[in-house]
């Protein structure tokens, strides 16, 4: 399959980025963006490494152990190449692993499960039970001699319960409460604050000078025996329990899974409140295959085991594209700018949209649409955009200014800064009210027909920021829903499905739904059937336009102006994205080709706009009210003034039954 270009393109940056960030996290312990962020970055190059291969390159971060020795730091050539845990982010991501695992062993593995603590991966060296060296990974073959600042901690026994040759691996890592108190106290001497624990025990293990370490409450849990004298275990689980009882600091949260049911209430478990709890950071559980035969078959990659993987909690900033920036109104008139965003799960909910504040936010982080951005969602319903990855904007990346018209703004459609604020607004008053009818009416029963999308719900989703325009319905997500008031689970997923459903939806009632001056039902279908396409109707010249029977230089003028709005042609555009826009065919020669009929009262089995639609469609014509031209009426329950009107003019009226039996001769 051949690259295109654009995916070659933001691989190579992709590649440069994470390379950049990974190198001043492990050898300046800095952390320009998080660690969420970094993994989505990292999750995107591995998902397009693996739907293009040749896309893989030797230095690829994903073939790759970060971390070259610091110069300063006696180096350390590791008797047992370390290696890091390939990730996983999602439960297909497991199943996956899962399956690797039973197809290359031949067995149905059990696993050990343990928590992945975010700190900094140390190795020491025991001979004869006496601590000789403690290093770091480094890039996996050379690490940092830093038994000097290991000593320190006390946890770490300077000798074992026997006298034996070991080297063993683990993580020397921060307690949460700890990291507080020292960014506190560095706060107070006026001295930069650590971004996250991690940082911070890797700089205080990093350090010539042990007295740093010694004044810092580091600790340490060991999790894996690279080399011992004695028999090695038979499971993990055993291998874990032989370390703590060789004297050695092991973390007590670790459980045997023997199916993928029981480890993925294990993460649910600690993705919850366990994790809070915790006086030390965690990003995952790591699974391991429990049995070390079934490791030992399994083996290595160039730098992680097949035998292991480290599940990730859902990360609180992720990396994302920007795909539009547009403009919602606020109940005052207050216009606000949005962006559009390639979806993208943040924090366990799945996000199309986050609030840009205003223009002078905007200029300040120079978001620019098509730029990769990080993204963070802290408790509220929109995350808000955190920064622009400049290493991966792309060369036509578009500066977003704010406009001087918009047709959220009703009347002339102007837009006014507001005097000494941040803030825009629409010049005429009355702009939500006007939105949240057009929004509505889009919804409604004429149009896409969204059940559940009434006019109070399209106002609690306009004061949530959740929609500002027609588009915006197709990206709303259940976990948004569930975070209003007035919504269950039950309300939402019936609401998301119906908005599902409207997906699909024909030419005609789109155009109905648009609101365009003049264009009711009969007009539409008009339009639908005349120009078959939106990209042929868009194109139509007001000329071609009115000169079609039964529109006329009015409508024509009417529908000609709303297509060359640039606003509602990027409108367009956004709904295109979403919606599978279905012909309507119009019969010449339908059993009511000719006929004019009118429906009034309540059918038994048809809406009103359904039956109309037959109408149209068997070649008929529609019509409000009756007159001496009227075909023939088609009359429900309660039909009032029209059939009284029909008897007097002695039109013809029909039934539901007699109507449809007509529609099949």
């Amino acid at each position: 399959m051949k690259v295109p270009k654009d995916v070659r393109v933001r691989a190579t940056q992709l590649r440069s980025a994470i390379t950049k960030y990974r190198t001043l996290q492990h050898e300046e312990d800095a952390s320009p963006i998080s660690a969420d962020a970094l993994d989505s970055l990292k999750y995107e190059l591995a998902e397009l490494e693996g739907k293009y291969p040749e896309l893989i390159t030797p230095d690829s971060p994903t073939q790759i152990i970060a971390g070259a020795p610091l110069p300063f730091l006696k180096k350390v050539r590791h008797a047992i190449a370390q290696w890091s845990f390939n990730d996983a982010f999602t439960e297909e991501d497991i199943r996956a692993f899962d399956e690797r695992v039973r197809k290359m062993s031949g067995a149905a593995p059990t696993y050990a499960l343990e928590l992945k603590i975010d700190g900094l991966k140390i190795v020491l060296t025991y001979e004869k039970g006496v601590l000789t060296t403690a290093a770091t990974r480094g890039d996996g073959v050379v690490g940092e001699d830093v038994t000097h600042n290991i000593r320190t901690i006390a946890s770490v026994p300077r000798q074992l319960e026997r006298p034996i040759d070991l080297i063993v691996e683990g993580e020397v890592y921060l307690t949460r409460s700890g990291f507080a108190k020292l960014n506190e106290l560095r706060q107070k001497q006026g001295e930069p604050l650590f971004s996250n624990p991690r940082n911070a025990a890797a700089g205080s293990i990093r350090q010539l000078d042990p007295s740093i370490a010694a004044a810092r409450p580091l600790r340490v849990f060991l999790y894996d025996v690279a080399q011992t004298s004695e028999a090695l275990p038979q499971t993990q689980s055993e291998e874990l329990a032989y370390l703590a009882g060789l004297g050695l600091p092991v973390n007590p949260e670790h459980v045997h899974a023997d199916s993928l049911t029981e480890m993925f209430a294990y993460w649910k478990k600690w993705q919850g409140t366990a994790r809070e709890k915790a006086d030390y950071q965690l990003d995952g559980i790591v699974l391991k295959v429990e049995s070390l035969s079934q490791q030992q078959t399994l083996g290595y990659t160039g730098k992680a085991p097949r035998f292991a993987i480290a599940y990730k909690f859902p990360p609180e900033q992720v990396q994302t594209i920007v795909e539009d920036i547009t403009l919602q109104v606020g109940r005052t008139g207050k216009l606000t700018p949005v962006a559009h965003l390639r979806p993208v799960a943040v924090a366990g909910t799945i996000v199309a949209r986050a609030s840009l504040h205003n223009e002078d936010y905007i200029a300040e982080k120079d978001i620019r649409i098509g730029d990769t951005v990080i993204l963070q969602k802290a408790g509220d319903i929109i995350p808000e955009v955190v920064s622009v990855v400049i290493e991966l904007r792309p060369k036509g990346a578009k500066s977003w200014k704010f406009p001087t018209h918009s047709t959220l703004c009703g009347g002339s459609g102007e837009i006014e800064r507001v005097p000494g604020e941040a803030a825009h607004r629409c010049k005429v008053a009355g702009s939500f009210e006007q939105q949240s009818r057009k929004i509505a009416y889009f919804a409604g029963k004429n149009a896409l027909d969204i059940s559940g999308m009434g006019r109070e719900t399209v106002r609690l989703l306009m004061e949530h920021d959740l929609i500002s325009d027609f588009d915006d319905i197709f990206e709303l997500t259940k976990d948004e829903l569930l975070a209003l008031e007035g919504f269950e689970e039950t309300k939402a997923a019936k609401l998301v499905n119906a908005i599902e459903t409207a997906k699909e939806v024909s030419f005609d009632r789109l155009l109905i739904g648009l609101g365009i001056s003049h264009v009711g039902e009969e007009t539409a279908f008009l339009l639908a059937t005349h120009f078959e396409t939106l990209a042929k109707l868009r194109n139509a010249s007001e000329d071609a336009l009115a000169s079609l029977s039964g529109i006329g230089p009015i409508i024509g003028n009417s529908v000609a102006e709303w297509f060359t709005n640039l606003s509602n042609r990027a409108l367009l555009v956004r709904l295109e994205k979403h919606l599978k826009i279905k012909k309507v065919i119009a019969s010449s020669h339908g059993p009511l080709t000719g006929q004019i009929v009118v429906v009034t009262g309540t059918l038994p089995t048809l809406s009103r706009e359904e039956a109309e639609t037959l109408v149209r469609r068997a070649g008929g014509k529609v019509a409000a009210s009756v007159s001496s031209k009227t075909s023939f009426v088609l009359a429900g329950e309660n039909p009032g003034y029209k059939y009284e009107r029909a008897q007097s003019l002695g039109v013809s009226i029909m039934n539901e039954s007699d109507f449809l039996k007509k529609l099949e001769a």
